[in-house]
Parts: structure tokens; C-alpha cells; sequence
């Protein structure tokens, strides 16, 4: 039985394996979730949002709503916010190979009863969506008013408008592109290798609380550099001394930057599964929106929904250019697609961080149709926001 809608951490287990995208299937997916707002007597009112590479269900904490930093999205849904929870029904769950209560690496393989490490299978953006899929259709919603997501979550959303046209009104990607290049590839790799070539790695089969720290630690501190612009560094961090405890070194005293770094490290350490970095990393490698089809301009046509693109000034990991040339194309198509850049110095972090010009992004465009059903009933004219051209 499901668990009823309110705004807690929840579990449901799929009624049935999901088939993943490259072939196979996992036998039991639970899919841990939460949800915030009052789901409309129609259940025509959900929007899905989708958390980044690290993150987890907890988009919004209602017992404490002024502290940015108490979930991820937590300025941005609430009553009266972006995300209106008076208006919406905002629903996010952990991804699928997540650790954070969705079945990933971490869980126990049925068929042995132990966690299954590396006998987990490679998953793809494609498969995240599908069990979101199942969870949605279970809990007895068909349709989204709007799905919406950053990094690898912004992917997601694309994958949705794709692979389930009619189910979408609206896709909210922020920093997002239909597929990342080379050099980001090439940054998951050395996260990757840094996990791997920790010897308490032990082939992905360590005891839990035991596990690769070091390697994870060291991937982190790559993945934080990349979040990030060097116009930010200089301005936060400078060349100014630690100010952060730091580890011992032979070389004398540290810069603000490596403290800052070593903090990041030790406190994913604490929170995340190293075989979940391994698996969403390279989840995020394979993903291109033409796969399964037969190409991205097969693909492409299948949106119906509006779509928003939201690029970071400075993001150099998913370049506001490439954010751009996906509005471009879709807006080629005849699509209503619509590109924004936010201004900022915190690079693809920005989606994270810059919540006064996010919200403002996330209302305009949210508010634009009913501006538009606004000039239907009146006959007065309303602006919206301008295509991508």
C-alpha cells in the first residue's frame, strides 16, 4: 500500500521489475521520495523536480524554510515561492543507484542477500526516469505541469519531455545540455579512478563505514573545482591562508582554497555510497538524448512540452553556449523554447546559489501561461518571456 501524500520521507517498491534501458532489469526498485504541497482533486498540478549528482528527496524542509541551506532547493519551493506549494504539488525522489533510500549499489541483491557493489548493473538517465515514471503512475499522477532540474537532474527533465511527450507541460532544465563533452567526461573519470585506486575500494566490495574515504574525498575536491569559476575562487577564497581545520602536511601551511576543498571532501565522505559516485558519474558520461532513437533529430521532435534553459554565466562544465544551441535547435523546430542566462560568479553552482534571480527565472516563466489565459479572458495584451532565436 502507498504512503499517503504528505510532506515526509517515503518508500515505495515498484509492483514489478523495471527493464533498464541497455538491457536487463532490476527484480525490486524501492524508490524513496517526499513531497511538499496538495495534490489538486484532478492531479493535474505536480511538478516532479530532480536533485544534482549528490543530492537526494530532501529538495525543502518546511521546519526550517529561511535556511538556504537546509535542502537543496529550499528557497525556491514553499508557499508563495517559485515553486508555490499553495498552487503546486511538488514531488522529488532520490535517484535510481542513489544511497540515499532508492535501490542502488549499496542495497541488498535479493538473489544474494548481500549489497550488490559491482554486480549492480550500469545505469542510465534513461532508467532514472523510468522509475520515476513508475513511482508517479502508482501514486495515481499521469501527468506533470512541470519537471524540473539542474546538472544531471536538468538531463532528466530533458529525458522526460523526450520519452513521455504527452505527460509534460512544461521542462525547466538549469545547466543543462543534451550530452556532455569530453572534458567533463574526462573530470568523472579522474573522481572515478581516484575512488578505484583506493585500496579500501577492495573492488567495490568494502564493508560499509569502511570504505574508499580517501578516494571519494579526492573525487570531490576535483568535482567542487569544477562547480565552480575561477572569478568566484579568487573573489572567496583568494590567496588567503586556511581558515578551515586541514590535514597535516609536509610542505607548511595550506591556502584558504585547500581548506575549503578538504571540508567538501570529508563531508561527502560522511553522507555518500562510493559505488553511487561510480554509477551516477558514468550515468551522466552516457547520457545523449539521441540514444534509443535514431538520432537527436529524431529525438528532439518528440517534445511537446514548453521548455525553459537556464544557462550559469560562467559555468565552463556545461557551457551556457551548449545550454543555448538545445533551446536553438528546439526553437528551430517550432518548438516553444525559451533561453535564459543567469549572470554569476559561481559557475554551474549557480543553480544553488544565486536564489533571488532563480526564483525570479522560475515565476516568470511558470506565470507566463496564465498570463496568456489571462489575455484569452480579457482581451488585453500580456507579455511573456522571448524565444531562444
Amino acid at each position: 500500500m502507498l504512503q499517503p501524500l504528505v510532506s515526509a520521507l517515503q518508500y515505495h517498491t515498484l509492483s514489478r521489475p523495471l527493464p533498464l534501458w541497455r538491457g536487463g532489469a532490476l527484480s525490486s526498485v524501492t524508490v524513496a521520495y517526499e513531497t511538499w504541497g496538495t495534490l489538486s482533486p484532478t492531479r493535474d498540478n505536480v511538478v516532479l523536480v530532480l536533485h544534482a549528482l549528490t543530492g537526494d528527496s530532501h529538495a525543502a524542509d518546511p521546519h526550517d524554510p529561511d535556511n538556504p541551506k537546509a535542502a537543496w532547493w529550499n528557497p525556491l519551493i514553499g508557499p508563495g515561492r517559485a515553486f508555490d506549494t499553495d498552487r503546486y504539488f511538488v514531488i522529488c525522489s532520490n535517484v535510481l543507484g542513489g544511497c540515499q533510500g532508492t535501490t542502488g549499489p549499496a542495497s541488498t541483491n535479493p538473489e544474494t542477500g548481500r549489497p550488490y557493489a559491482l554486480d549492480f548493473p550500469v545505469i542510465t538517465v534513461q532508467d532514472m526516469v523510468r522509475a520515476q515514471r513508475e513511482l508517479l503512475t502508482a501514486l495515481g499522477i499521469r501527468r506533470l505541469a512541470a519537471v524540473a532540474g539542474g546538472s544531471i537532474g536538468g538531463m532528466q527533465a530533458l529525458e522526460w519531455a523526450v520519452r513521455y511527450p504527452a505527460d509534460v507541460d512544461a521542462a525547466l532544465l538549469f545547466g543543462a545540455t543534451e550530452r556532455i563533452g569530453p572534458q567533463a567526461i574526462g573530470f568523472n573519470a579522474i573522481g572515478r579512478n581516484a575512488i578505484m585506486l583506493d585500496p579500501a575500494w577492495c573492488d567495490g566490495r568494502y564493508v560499509p563505514g569502511r570504505g574508499p574515504d580517501a578516494g571519494l574525498k579526492l573525487a570531490r575536491m576535483v568535482g567542487m573545482l569544477t562547480y565552480q569559476s575561477s572569478e568566484g575562487q579568487w573573489l572567496r577564497f583568494g590567496r588567503e591562508p586556511a581558515s578551515r581545520p586541514t590535514s597535516p602536511s609536509p610542505l607548511g601551511e595550506k591556502f584558504d582554497i585547500e581548506g575549503y576543498l578538504e571540508y567538501q571532501g570529508r563531508a561527502l565522505a560522511r553522507r555518500f555510497d562510493a559505488n553511487s559516485y561510480l554509477y551516477l558519474t558514468r550515468a551522466m558520461d552516457l547520457y545523449d538524448v539521441a540514444e534509443g532513437w535514431e538520432s537527436g533529430q529524431a529525438a528532439l521532435p518528440r517534445i511537446q512540452a514548453r521548455t525553459l534553459h537556464v544557462g550559469m554565466s560562467t559555468d565552463w562544465l556545461y557551457p551556457p553556449e551548449q545550454v543555448r544551441d538545445l533551446a536553438q535547435k528546439l526553437h528551430a523546430l517550432g518548438k516553444d523554447a525559451v533561453y535564459r542566462e543567469l549572470p554569476s560568479v559561481h559557475g554551474h553552482d549557480a543553480f544553488l546559489k544565486e536564489w533571488p534571480s532563480m526564483a525570479r527565472i522560475i515565476d516568470d516563466y511558470l506565470e507566463a501561461p496564465r498570463a496568456l489565459l489571462a489575455v484569452e479572458e480579457t482581451g488585453q495584451q500580456a507579455t511573456t518571456p522571448q524565444q531562444a532565436s
